[in-house]
């Protein structure tokens, strides 16, 4: 990652994140790399992980990087050899919005025994969900009124959901210092969109 800022703390939490996921560091670091350019990066979330998919297992990294400007995000899947491919192959794809494009940023909590709850202890685990506007989710369902007689059609009733990314993180899965990872990158996050909407 020699293109971003060498003398950041974070760019090197970054490096030092994404070698440890052990999840093809090179090629995800080049990826990541390549979207930020030369802006320095004021938060970051790396997220490993693994699915069965029937007798296969699969591995999968997600890679979050907050700059002044933008939201990135990285996604690296492996793929096992197919009909297109006779060896091995992994994909790699990465977005960049622009901070003022963010729509929505959800962080849910769960916290074990509630009642006995103190402020800044950690939750045992997290989903973020982030909206830009790029997948949107809509439920639809029949439209009803008060009358249980009633056999008119009303239409449909239904909400849309922003959903471009959601990523689940658990103590027990990822670790302590993901989950902490999460909650400080979700709060950078929520923050830049505040700011974003102020300009």
């Amino acid at each position: 990652m020699d293109g971003m800022a060498k003398t950041s703390t974070t760019t090197q939490g970054l490096r030092a994140a994404i070698e440890r996921s052990g999840y093809y560091p090179a090629l995800v670091a080049e990826a990541v790399e390549a979207a930020v350019g030369g802006e320095a990066i004021s938060s970051y979330l790396v997220h490993q992980e693994t699915t069965f998919d029937a007798n296969e297992v699969r591995r999968h990294v997600t890679v979050l990087v907050l700059t002044d400007t933008r939201f990135i995000v990285s996604h690296t899947d492996e793929q096992a050899a197919d009909s297109t491919s006779p060896t091995p192959y992994a994909t790699t794809s990465t977005e960049s919005v622009k901070i003022g494009r963010i729509s929505s940023v959800v962080l849910s909590r769960v916290v074990a025994n509630p009642e006995k709850y103190v402020p800044g202890a950690l939750p045992r685990e997290v989903v973020l969900t982030i909206g830009w506007g790029a997948v949107s989710r809509i439920d639809l369902e029949p439209a009803a009124c008060g009358d249980p007689n009633c056999e008119a059609d009303h239409g449909y009733t239904g909400s849309s959901t922003a959903d471009d990314l959601s990523l689940r993180v658990s103590e027990a899965g990822d670790g302590p210092e993901t989950v902490r990872q999460a909650l400080a990158f979700a709060q950078s996050l929520s923050e830049a969109t505040a700011d974003a909407g102020r300009r």
